[in-house]
């Protein structure tokens, strides 16, 4: 039998002897769950018995003394039919005892001595020598450790650990370790399978590999006029050779020295027949992952910190502390959604047994973040929607006059938008409204006659955008909807109020919304800044939402009374994971474009095709028309093999278009700066814009009818159909033209998706598959996004598995406010504890 096993039957045998009291183990038989989950995980025990065993014993001490002995009866029983020899070696001692639990589980008086709590003698108990997880307070609960009740010692100094002193310490913080806790969280950013190794003479183009060899020679060779450079290597296993080349990065010449054994981990390219890896991750293999032949974790470092003594540090803390770590997750829906335990899931996620089992703690801890963020979302959703809101009606007649005042006809798909945003105006309740719609789609229509019911009747509207380009477009169009020929307001009513305005327009402007006489502001984060108040806000625009941050958007909502929020993307969501990061919100989709749009025509080009590209260029610019170039770097990079904006700049101006005028804008610049530069091209004074992806939300620019995207393979879709959105806004036909890095990349399957459709939700469908969900939230901006660590995330069925769940649960208990959800609602606090606020 386990030793975990044989440890569980000591301490049922002597719970039996105690008459079901819960004395066995101080604290009740359910302490011994702290350490019991780990060990029967690493003697191999099934992971249905130890679910069953933990499952009983977090819930025996609400049962009567009848209830806890029918309950260990029945657990032992099933842990006999699992393992014979531990019912066997029951019955055989049944016969030779005058006390029984039940037949199967035996009694045995020495052991039940040896495993009785002796407080005298702590060194004689049975447990492991560590100290005792014990409930810690909310107000000490480890930041970034996601897990309940935890063991007191996850909140210690990592200098507690072997091998780390007060520098080392230092050193960890700037990766985002303080705790013990936070090693915990600390996961791998990728993983080298030693366990399939493949041999040099057994690569294949196109194969995706980690290959172990030894270094044979070293070159470092010019390229591109000495302006850059390319080391080569090449190295042997005994069964053949392979060439890796890594660009741009000259000190690597001394890194590589000939002898040493290293791993390249990259895709298998094709050279002149032989075959090749470029620029691939790479590091020094020591010895001993050579011979265990496993799946070594690679974490993120930073300088003095090598892979060797990080590993070394969190084996300790896994091994040691993993087990100890107590489950928020209630064993109904761990049984559910078929997951495994969160001490196996972090052990796991540290240090894979098999690539399965790393598969399984990577869904158990993707969940947990879906999970706790559905709850959230549903949380805040309920919450917004328990408060009472001004109604405001408009009446069919009184639209349709607004509508007769455009110089457009609505789409359907507008229409439907307006009408849902009207019944949420007149519900009594504020509105939390999320407006998808395609580049182009005629959002901001919407937005404004929205804003006009609430202005009509006497209350104010304020809007804000992600930069004062796109506060002076929305300026514009307001005032061209509202206050123009047959408009409802003066052009005074609406104001642009942004960092560049002049501080006595500010003030002027200020003292209007406090009197009530400005009654739409639009403008950036300068409408949210302290002297800003106003009369009556009762409507909120916040246009591209998740490049605001999340305090920035609870600001501008608490200078009104429960205000009418709505929310605005051009960036096309897919369902289910708009359900998820924006549960909180109703969702609008304006999918149809304004009649006499035309579609944009986008072609793949290869590298070597680009003057087709630029001869375009020329003929649409003699047609007194603009062009955007777009790269995907702003210099070029010692580690990426691409064009940059800077370097093809000169380039572009001095040899390709020397009697063109161009522009140049990246993001380094000042925003002063970016802004000027956007400005005159949208004025004519430069015929073609080089730019970094800063141009991917920005100000419209009708004449401008090309799209040129170099190194096009390194965007994503989302991305790409954004940046091709900058182009066709006028009754001209327009033209994308994807070029990426390499020839091979021309059959990308998301640049031949680019040519194929103009649908952003199409794109955005493939996208999520093959990206992820960084791409629609943006990365660092998303808010939450940062604190989602695992690729589960991409997975649309796993999300809709912790969707579903969450949903079930919330139901029952919204608040998590049952006795057995304590645990549960600890976890939930932690994790919105962590900035992730107020999603919406």
């Amino acid at each position: 039998m386990q030793p975990s096993l044989e440890k569980l039957r000591k301490f049922f045998r002597l719970e039996h002897e105690n008459k079901y009291a819960n004395t066995a183990i101080i604290g009740g038989l359910a302490k011994m769950l702290d350490f019991w989950e780990g060990e029967a995980r690493a003697d191999g025990v099934a992971e249905e018995i130890i679910q069953a065993v933990v499952a009983r014993l977090r819930s025996y001490e609400k049962l009567s003394p009848d209830g806890r002995a029918e309950s260990l009866k029945g657990l032992w029983k099933r842990i006999g039919d699992t393992y014979p020899e531990a019912g066997q070696k029951a019955k055989s001692q049944v016969q030779t005892s005058p006390v029984t639990l039940t037949e199967d589980v035996p009694p045995q008086p020495e052991e039940i001595r040896e495993s009785r709590p002796q407080p005298q003698r702590p060194q004689q108990q049975s447990q492991p020598q560590r100290p005792r997880p014990a409930a810690t307070p909310r107000s000490e609960i480890v930041p970034g450790a996601k897990v309940s009740q935890t063991p007191a010692a996850l909140n210690a100094s990592l200098t507690v650990l072997q091998g780390v002193g007060p520098k080392h310490a230092e050193t960890l913080v700037s990766l985002g370790m303080k705790t013990l806790g936070d090693m915990l969280y600390y996961f791998p950013r990728r993983y080298e399978d030693y366990s399939q190794l493949k041999p040099i003479k057994a690569l294949f183009y196109g194969d995706v590999v980690t290959v172990l060899g030894t270094i044979q020679s070293v070159h470092n060779r010019p390229i591109r006029g000495g302006k850059a450079s390319i080391i080569e290597i090449v190295i042997s296993d005994g069964t053949g050779s392979l060439r890796i080349s890594f660009f741009n990065q000259p000190w690597l010449a001394n890194r590589f020295k000939q002898g040493d054994a290293i791993a390249v981990s990259g895709k298998i390219d094709q050279y002149l027949g032989r075959l090749v890896m470029n620029s691939p991750d790479w590091e020094p293999v020591d010895v001993e992952s050579l011979h265990t032949a496993r799946i070594v974790p690679i974490y993120a470092l930073t300088e003095k910190i090598t892979q060797k003594w990080l590993r070394g540090i969190m084996n300790q803390v896994v091994s040691h502390w993993a087990p100890a770590v107590v489950d928020a997750l209630p064993e109904k829906i761990k049984l559910s959604a078929k997951l495994v335990s969160l001490s196996e899931a972090l052990m796991q996620v540290h240090f894979p047994v098999s690539q399965l089992r790393l598969k399984a703690a990577r869904e158990r801890l993707g969940f947990d973040e879906i999970f706790y963020l559905q709850m959230g979302v549903l949380r805040q959703k309920r919450d917004w929607k328990s408060v009472d809101a001004r109604r405001f009606s408009a009446s069919t007649e009184w639209l349709e006059a607004r509508f007769t005042s455009l110089p457009f006809a609505l789409t359907s798909a507008q229409q439907k938008a307006l009408e849902e945003i009207r019944t949420d105006l007149d519900s009594g309740r504020p509105m939390n409204r999320l407006v998808q719609g395609d580049v182009g789609s005629g959002k901001t229509v919407v937005a404004a006659l929205g804003a006009s019911i609430v202005v009509n009747a006497g209350a104010q509207a304020a809007i804000m955008a992600p930069t004062s380009i796109l506060a002076e477009q929305h300026y514009r169009n307001f005032t061209a909807l509202l206050a123009g020929d047959g408009g409802m307001m003066q052009p005074e009513e609406i104001r642009l109020l942004v960092g560049s305005t002049p501080e006595a327009e500010k003030e002027a402007i200020r003292q209007g919304l406090i009197g009530g006489s400005v009654k739409i502001v639009i403008g950036t984060h300068a409408v949210i800044e302290q002297p800003v108040q106003f009369k009556d806000l009762q409507f909120i625009v916040i246009d591209e939402q998740h490049r605001f941050g999340v305090e920035q958007r609870k600001e501008l909502r608490s200078k009104g009374t429960n205000p009418h929020l709505l929310v605005m993307t051009a960036t096309p969501i897919p369902r289910s994971l708009a359900l998820t990061v924006f549960g909180d919100l109703d969702i609008s989709v304006i999918d149809e474009m304004p009649v006499g749009r035309q579609p944009v025509n986008t072609y793949v080009l290869r590298p070597q095709e680009r003057e087709r590209a630029f001869t375009l260029i020329r003929g649409q610019i003699k047609d007194a028309k603009q062009a955007f170039i777009v790269y995907p770097l702003i210099d070029e990079s010692e580690k990426i093999e691409a064009r940059a904006a800077v370097d093809d700049y000169e380039t572009l101006s001095k040899e390709v278009f020397p009697d063109l005028r161009l522009g140049l804008l990246h993001g380094r610049m000042k925003p002063a700066e970016k802004d000027e530069v956007m400005l005159k091209f949208r004025d004519g004074q430069y015929d073609i814009l080089v730019s970094t992806t800063v141009v991917e939300v920005g100000v419209d620019v009708p004449n401008s009818t090309v799209m040129l995207i170099e190194g096009a393979d390194r965007f994503g879709l989302a991305q790409l159909h954004q940046l091709r959105g900058r182009v066709g806004r006028g009754a001209d036909q327009s033209y994308c033209l994807l070029i990426p890095t390499h020839e091979d990349a021309a059959e990308n399957e998301r640049l031949q998706a680019m040519s194929r459709t103009n649908s952003g939700f199409e794109l955005a469908d493939l996208d999520l598959q093959t990206r992820g969900p960084g791409e629609f939230l943006g990365t660092a901006q998303a808010g939450f996004a940062s604190s989602l660590k695992m690729a589960s995330i991409t997975d649309v069925a796993l999300i809709e598995k912790a969707r579903t769940q969450a949903q079930a649960l919330f139901e029952r208990d919204p608040y998590l406010e049952q006795p057995e959800h304590a645990l549960l609602s600890e976890a939930f606090e932690r994790f919105w504890g962590e900035g992730k606020g107020d999603v919406s």
